[in-house]
Parts: structure tokens; C-alpha cells; sequence
């Protein structure tokens, strides 16, 4: 795990990976609380029985959003910010979803530090964002994640 206190140490590893974050598993009931949490009931992600017989995946999928929302948990595995008043989750640009995740698939981030720059003290990075799924050769996405740090000073 790399950890960053400022914005001259992130800085030092622009154009480099970050890390890799550990494989995580998306269970059925993780869909369905999503399903709940957003009140997105396709049955695509929460009907097992009808999804062997109708779905091309003959099982049932995470929301797209759903693994996206994975995407802060799975950082904080690659670096750890230190000496920080704040953290944002600024934006997300040019996502793209590349394979549905199915139930009981394994994901995990690799994360490479794409730009950064000092905006009057705040520090907004780009990170090229790749979750990849396990024994799969196309990932569930592809995107830059933007976060701006208010490092202490």
C-alpha cells in the first residue's frame, strides 16, 4: 500500500500504477440490497431462477452502478492519504462498462495516478480506473475517477 501525506509525494507517481487492490466478491445479497438502495428490481439482477432460464449470462448480474460504487472501498486498499483536512469525489469521466459482472464474480480496481495538479492548495487527481473481473479477459470498466485532497498544511 503506498501512502501519500502531500501533493508533491502523489505528484511523484504520475504516470505509474498505484496498485491493485484485493479480489472482492459480489454475493446475491449485495445485488439485492443494491436493488433495494436504489430501487432498480430488474429482474436481471434479482431473480436467480428466472435469470438461469432468460438470461445470456444464465445468471444473475451486478448493476453496473453497483460495482462502480465499489470503486472507494477497493482504493483504500491500493493508498492511504494521510495528513488530509478533506477528501471529494469530484467526477467520473469516460466510463465505460465493458462486461457484465455475474453473481459470486470476483473484482478488483487497478488504479494509475493519469494527471494531478495544485489548484490553490487543493490537489485534483485523475486516476485511469480499471475494475477487472476475475479469469475474464474484458473488464466490468474502464473510466477516469476524479478525487480532489485538502491536505493539511
Amino acid at each position: 500500500m503506498i501512502k501519500i501525506n502531500n501533493h508533491d509525494e502523489f505528484a511523484a507517481y504520475l504516470g505509474k500504477e498505484l496498485g491493485i487492490s484485493s479480489w472482492y466478491q459480489i454475493s446475491q445479497e449485495q445485488i439485492n440490497k443494491f436493488a433495494d438502495a436504489t430501487l432498480d428490481h430488474q429482474w436481471i439482477h434479482t431473480d436467480p431462477e428466472k435469470a438461469a432460464t432468460d438470461s445470456p449470462f444464465k445468471k444473475t448480474i451486478a448493476h453496473g452502478y453497483l460495482t462502480l460504487s465499489l470503486l472507494p472501498f477497493l482504493w483504500q486498499q491500493i493508498i492511504k492519504i494521510e495528513n488530509l483536512k478533506m477528501e471529494i469525489n469530484y467526477g467520473i469521466e469516460n466510463l465505460k462498462f465493458g462486461q457484465a459482472v455475474t453473481v459470486d464474480s470476483e473484482v478488483r480496481l487497478v488504479a494509475k495516478l493519469k494527471s494531478i495538479i495544485n489548484l490553490r492548495g487543493i490537489t485534483k487527481v485523475v486516476l485511469d480506473a480499471t475494475l477487472e473481473i476475475k479469469d475474464q479477459s474484458k473488464p466490468a470498466f474502464t473510466g477516469d475517477v476524479v478525487f480532489l485532497y485538502h491536505f493539511i498544511n
